[in-house]
């Protein structure tokens, strides 16, 4: 072993880094706050074979049909936003768009159509949020409103979430995405104190809560996706992609999620032949977010300050009456790593995102609190793309 003093401070300082991030992660973070209680049971995955899926859409229905109480409902006009640089997001009255990720769509089919080994291929993807592992956007909400729950499900709380937008901002997909005239900015200070509310797909808690399958793994005709423990479905995506001589996504993207996917094409031909861009996330290959120490320690030495912050906006929430104006129904509480019954087999302003060039593959972000206007900061070239075997 070297005694280079410069390696042992290098040691040195990573050790505390990491056991401040252990502290921090397990105890403080408002979306990993459950880790430090234990795991009474695995995580629940998701497993694609994308070589049944033939882009019928009846996941993407099924989804609409069993989320839309959680849809919002906005407040028109809307309130004068300062700065006069904040945009208007508002997707209420486009709410039948299905080829993308918006609020009132949180599942789509992306299709990738090119050639591989001289073959031509087409390949639907249905595309929602990965819930990752370790979500920076849980980690990294200044408002608390994001949060990891013990069965891997990643939500937002729309009745804190005042739409700043960090949560997409540090995505390495970029998925939540904002409506504007909704939630607790409303009735706080509704020129300065946000900008509606951040939506994505919370994989069907109130479901799962009850033992049940999120709705696209039900209403799916042709068996594309399984549901289950963690180490089960890592396992059988391995053991798919031998047989088929496939590739594997999201198992080591961003450190693990819990959304895989088994392809017959390599995830980088299918990113470079899918349209990517703003509601429609990228494939290629992605670095864990939070392995950074300089993330690390930001998240755990500002979680408490997160925590308390959430609190005092779930007590406002409560005083004024709660609600995103959008739930129209009441959705049942949910119950931590509950496990499902079976495993077995815009109006203005949103034309803009809408028309913007595909942005290149997120590898990393900027850590700032800076900007929470929703616009994302130009990401770094990738660093190549490929598929994990």
């Amino acid at each position: 072993m070297s005694d280079d003093p410069s390696r042992k401070v290098d040691i040195s300082r990573r050790h505390f880094l990491s056991s401040l991030g252990a502290v921090g992660l397990g105890l403080l973070l408002p979306g990993a706050a459950a880790a430090a209680k234990g795991r009474p049971d695995e995580e629940l995955v998701s497993l694609h074979d994308l070589s049944k899926c033939v882009g019928c859409g009846a996941c993407v229905e099924a989804c609409r049909e069993a989320n839309g109480h959680k849809f919002p409902e906005p407040v028109k006009p809307f309130p004068a936003m300062y700065p006069d640089s904040v945009k208007v997001e508002d997707w209420s009255g486009k709410r039948q768009v299905t080829d993308r990720l918006t609020p009132y769509n949180w599942l789509y089919i992306q299709t990738a159509r090119g050639q591989y080994q001289g073959q031509r291929f087409e390949i639907h993807i249905p595309r929602r949020c990965m819930h990752c592992q370790n979500p920076p956007c849980a980690n990294l909400c200044p408002w608390g409103a994001a949060a990891r729950e013990d069965n891997g499900i990643v939500r937002i709380d729309d009745k804190i979430c005042l739409g700043g937008a960090k949560c997409k901002t540090v995505c390495p997909w970029e998925i939540p995405m904002r409506q504007t005239g909704v939630g607790l900015y409303l009735k706080l200070m509704p020129k300065y104190a946000g900008n509606g509310v951040m939506f994505k797909c919370d994989r069907c808690a109130d479901r799962v809560a009850e033992g049940r399958k999120p709705a696209c793994v039900e209403g799916c005709p042709y068996g594309v996706q399984d549901f289950g423990p963690r180490s089960e479905m890592v396992a059988k995506a391995h053991a798919l992609a031998r047989n088929t001589g496939g590739f594997i996504y999201g198992e080591t993207e961003n450190g693990g999620t819990n959304s895989l996917y088994v392809s017959p094409v390599p995830f980088g031909t299918l990113d470079a032949a899918a349209t990517t861009g703003p509601g429609k996330p990228h494939l290629s290959p992605v670095r864990d977010m939070m392995a950074d120490e300089t993330k690390l320690a930001y998240a755990a030495l500002f979680a408490p300050v997160a925590g308390v912050i959430a609190g005092a906006l779930r007590l406002g929430s409560r005083l004024a009456g709660g609600g995103t104006g959008g739930a129209q129904k009441p959705e049942p509480e949910a119950k931590p790593s509950a496990k499902p019954a079976s495993m077995d087999a815009k109006g203005g302003h949103a034309d803009i995102e809408t028309l913007a060039p595909p942005k290149p593959p997120r590898q990393d972000f900027e850590l700032s609190l800076g900007d929470d206007s929703g616009e994302a900061k130009s990401p770094k070239p990738g660093q190549g793309k490929g598929g994990a075997k």
